[in-house]
């Protein structure tokens, strides 16, 4: 049973671009970012005053503590570099009612749907279990994986266009946060799986979607205007031809 090699490329990538979308969705890294925050620590041992003037003066001193602020579209995490520090929290305040975030999250939730419906497609058209493939089911498969990955392309685009401005009240000022002092923002390792998983999706869907062009199939000497399918081999000229593989042209 001759499988067509576009079909097995879209049944090949659509599942692991859904699953590099998947994994995309729900890890916290889609914009990540490092604040210093200056905390007073114990000084240095007394020095000794002088004559007449009482005990020694202990000055402070002043530590740094690195932290490591990332977001995605349903949590949030801060770590304290170098430790095993780290909590992570359910997006809330600006961020989570910021339009921009709403609207990836819905592009997303809609690509990992028609993607799963899009593959379910694609496995039924592709003929596990019979002799022909269901060519129009497997192309339409195609298709809801081509949209699906055109959605988190759209929502990726979105979010990495207003990395820096999402969850400001304000766009036009500075962030202001006195626990984030100076918080400097990046694109995250989220996003770069999304990115991959998406372009895999479109090019398995693409695949999937030349399941509608029809292979030619040989025809019959004897009735030119019939195509010879493997449902239809009662014409003596192509049975006893042993060089015509009739079964290998899925038609």
């Amino acid at each position: 049973m001759h499988t067509p090699a576009s079909m097995v490329m879209g049944i090949v990538f659509a599942p692991l671009g859904l699953v590099l979308v998947f994994t995309a969705a729900i890890t916290p890294q889609w914009r990540e970012g490092q604040a210093r925050l200056a905390m007073a620590g114990p000084g240095p041992p007394p020095r000794s005053g002088l004559k007449g003037q009482g005990p020694g003066i202990r000055p402070g001193s002043v530590e740094a503590l690195l932290l490591l602020r990332s977001d995605g579209l349903w949590e949030s995490c801060l770590q304290v570099a170098q430790s095993e520090l780290k909590q992570c929290w359910p997006v809330a305040g600006s961020y989570q009612r910021d339009p921009r975030v709403r609207l990836a999250q819905g592009l997303v939730l809609t690509s990992l749907f028609l993607c799963g419906t899009g593959i379910v497609l694609a496995c039924i058209g592709v003929r596990c279990w019979s002799d022909l493939p269901l060519r129009g089911v497997a192309a339409t498969g195609g298709l809801f994986v081509v949209l699906a990955g055109l959605l988190s392309l759209s929502a990726l685009g979105v979010y990495t266009h207003n990395l820096g401005r999402l969850g400001m009240e304000h766009p036009g000022q500075p962030i202001n946060n006195p626990k984030f002092p100076h918080l400097s923002l990046r694109p995250a390792g989220s996003l770069y799986f999304g990115w991959l998983g998406s372009c895999i999706q479109v090019l398995g869907g693409s695949a999937l979607l030349l399941s509608f062009k029809r292979p030619r199939c040989p025809s019959c000497p004897s009735c030119p205007e019939l195509p010879a399918c493997p449902m239809c081999c009662s014409c003596p000229e192509i049975n006893n031809r042993p060089e015509t593989e009739v079964y290998e042209v899925s038609c």
